[in-house]
């Protein structure tokens, strides 16, 4: 194990790990199972942790040589795990990906795994039922990005409704990026257009991390135009653990609460909530290390399953869109790390909110998703307390629930 890379004041490196870089699948005997791979990143970390930087270093050596950039998902993972842990020891420097090829890679992750679509198509049956028949209908979604959930949605009510007397919608969209949301809102604008709907998408900036101590974020109603007329949907898909915060003086969710009491106080029809489930606040580095670990071996292994190994489109969504979460995760601490992951069933209810049963369509429409796009038997679909949990095996990854 990697324990034997202590510094010991002298001694020299493990140096035998050499891949070919023309093999995709060195048989280096070092990384031959997911467990003992898991074991043997967990033993950097550790190095890491202790602070024994030159034997950390060594260690993260070792394991990305020995892992080959197109082998397995074992490989692969460990590639992104070790970048991970050098950024936090400052051995190499942060990710600096251009939006170009962040909006590529989400784009492809999106297409590639049921995760971010099965959320989207969640969410946006549960709007369309509360929804149906109203004229006026106001979405405040938060975290817009480029706007991926909407079309299908736009279809729907346009198929719903009467041509000569259509629905007006409104989407409030916020996000860091005044660009972007213009972009976004252009395409919607259109395509809403062409379906022969009412439509406005009014941009709404939210500070670039909302959850940087050194930026004030408080929501409030006065942020948007509502008009009496309206139906309120509120979309929160991977936006609400932005707004976690752990410090020494609080629990980790008193900003989510007040938050989410004022989203109470606005009496939306519905609030849909998609998060990853996993818990990636932890004070402690190392549980926060392992459970991330843990996470996207997952991730990780139901990719390998879609793709072949020398599938660049599979890269770029390991590398910038994952490598970039991990990074988040692993090399950061306190408020600079992006990503945190709570469970949100009790922080709803404590909220005001009560949960709401899909409905059997719903549940039909969500497994033959599972069925004709992603075929892979890995990915099982749960039902639990009225929510969708999708995951890969027997590892939950993503929740979806809708709130009144």
């Amino acid at each position: 194990m990697l324990s034997s890379l202590k510094t010991d004041g002298g001694g020299a490196q493990d140096t035998h790990l050499h891949p070919d870089p023309h093999h995709p699948n060195p048989q280096s005997g070092l990384i031959s199972s997911t467990v003992n791979a898991r074991q043997l990143l967990i033993s950097c970390a550790e190095l890491v942790h202790c602070g024994d930087l030159p034997a950390a270093e060594r260690a993260i050596s070792i394991l990305t040589a020995a892992a080959a950039p197109y082998g397995d998902s074992i490989d692969r993972l460990i590639r992104q795990f070790c970048r991970a842990l050098s950024v936090r020891i400052g051995r190499v420097s942060p990710s600096a990906a251009s939006l170009g090829s962040l909006q590529s890679s989400y784009l492809l992750f999106n297409q590639m795994t049921p995760f971010l679509r099965f959320s989207h198509l969640t969410a946006n049956q549960a709007i369309l039922e509360a929804v149906d028949g109203h004229r006026h209908i106001h979405i405040l979604d938060f975290d817009t990005y480029y706007g991926l959930q909407w079309p299908p949605l736009l279809q729907a009510i346009a198929d719903r409704s009467d041509p000569g007397d259509p629905p007006f919608i409104r989407i409030s969209g916020t996000g860091s990026s005044l660009e972007t949301l213009q972009r976004t809102g252009d395409r919607l604008r259109n395509f809403a257009h062409s379906l022969g709907l009412e439509f406005q998408f009014h941009p709404l900036l939210l500070p670039p991390s909302v959850h940087s101590t050194n930026t004030s974020y408080n929501f409030t109603p006065s942020c948007l135009q509502f008009h009496p007329s309206e139906t309120l949907v509120v979309n929160c898909v991977l936006f609400l653990h932005k707004l976690q915060r752990e410090d020494g003086n609080d629990d980790g969710s008193r900003k989510l609460q007040a938050f989410l009491r004022t989203i109470r106080v606005m009496n939306p029809s519905v609030v849909t909530v998609a998060e990853r489930e996993t818990v990636h606040s932890s004070r402690s580095f190392m549980q926060r290390f392992v459970e991330a670990l843990e996470y996207y071996t997952a991730v990780f292994e139901a990719l390998e399953a879609t793709l072949p190994p020398t599938s660049e489109e599979r890269m770029a969504v390991e590398q910038v869109w994952l490598g970039r979460e991990i990074e988040s995760i692993v090399s950061g601490e306190g408020d600079g790390r992006r990503e945190r992951h709570e469970r949100w069933d009790s922080l709803m209810r404590d909220a005001g909110f009560s949960s709401l049963a899909p409905s059997t369509f719903a549940v039909s429409q969500a497994g033959l998703l599972l069925r004709l796009h992603y075929p892979s038997e890995g990915y099982q679909l749960q039902l639990v307390r009225d929510s969708f949990l999708l995951g890969w095996h027997s590892r939950h990854l993503f929740s979806v629930s809708s709130w009144h």
